[in-house]
């Protein structure tokens, strides 16, 4: 990164964010993100991982700054915002690919930073079964869904879902039944990150079944591949104390 970065600045339609994105251009100018060295997104969690989607591809690190309701991925946001980018520690994350394949036929593919899961769409309960690298290790899941969580994403859906917190760096995904009925004392799993895990929905047209990567939903899904990207990675950047890291280190000893 240069000595004076060329930033741009990228804003949730919330008006704290839009006041705070006028302020920071005011300041700092505004570059297109295709030639920034570095993004700054302004809003919580969720943008974050709409800025990841939209803008992963170019290969910019993203520093966040917290204007919203859920921050993990997000920075506090305050002044000395040159001083913290010079700073600022990375954090490299590689994303989930998903295919999805349809009742219609159609095959959908996304990306998922922090998880991909699978929910019942109605009353019925999902029945699934699960292969990993192409070897059926359970024949039948009956549960409300299942998630696949990367590490970055294992503080979310998956510790509400009472899945492990990962280690970023570890090179783990985690496997994680949402309300699972049979087998009942099943708690998932923690799989090497290179695993392709493959859901089979078993009786998709009476128990249909969709499946979520991030928020990219698609229904109707009769199978579902997921796998570390082998191409992608993304830089987040962080305040040096109160990293990404430390910020997991917390999740975990903390009781409320």
């Amino acid at each position: 990164m240069t000595a004076t970065p060329r930033i741009a600045f990228l804003a949730s339609p919330i008006d704290e964010a839009q006041r705070a994105l006028a302020e920071l251009i005011a300041r700092h100018g505004q570059h297109e993100p295709a030639d920034a060295d570095v993004l700054a997104a302004l809003g919580g969690d969720g943008f974050m991982l709409q800025t990841l989607h939209r803008y992963g591809s170019l290969g910019k690190p993203v520093y966040g700054m917290k204007l919203g309701t859920v921050g993990f991925l997000m920075n506090q946001h305050g002044d000395g915002l040159l001083e913290r980018l010079a700073a600022a520690e990375p954090a490299v994350l590689r994303p989930l690919e998903m295919v999805a394949q349809t009742e219609s036929g159609a095959t959908v593919g996304s990306l998922a930073y922090n998880e991909v899961s699978l929910l019942r769409q109605t009353r019925q309960a999902a029945h699934l079964r699960i292969d990993l690298n192409g070897q059926t290790r359970l024949d039948e899941l009956i549960c409300d869904g299942v998630l696949v969580a990367t590490p970055a994403g294992s503080t979310a859906y998956n510790f509400s879902a009472h899945g492990p917190i990962l280690p970023l760096g570890s090179s783990v995904i985690a496997l994680t039944p949402i309300a699972a009925f049979r087998p009942r004392r099943w708690r998932g799993a923690l799989l090497k990150a290179d695993t392709e895990v493959r859901f089979q929905v078993l009786d998709p047209y009476k128990r249909p079944v969709s499946a979520t990567a991030d928020s990219h939903e698609v229904r109707d899904i009769v199978e579902v591949m997921i796998r570390e990207s082998r191409d992608r990675t993304v830089t987040l950047l962080f305040d040096p104390e109160h990293n990404l890291e430390e910020r997991m280190l917390i999740e975990q000893f903390t009781s409320g």
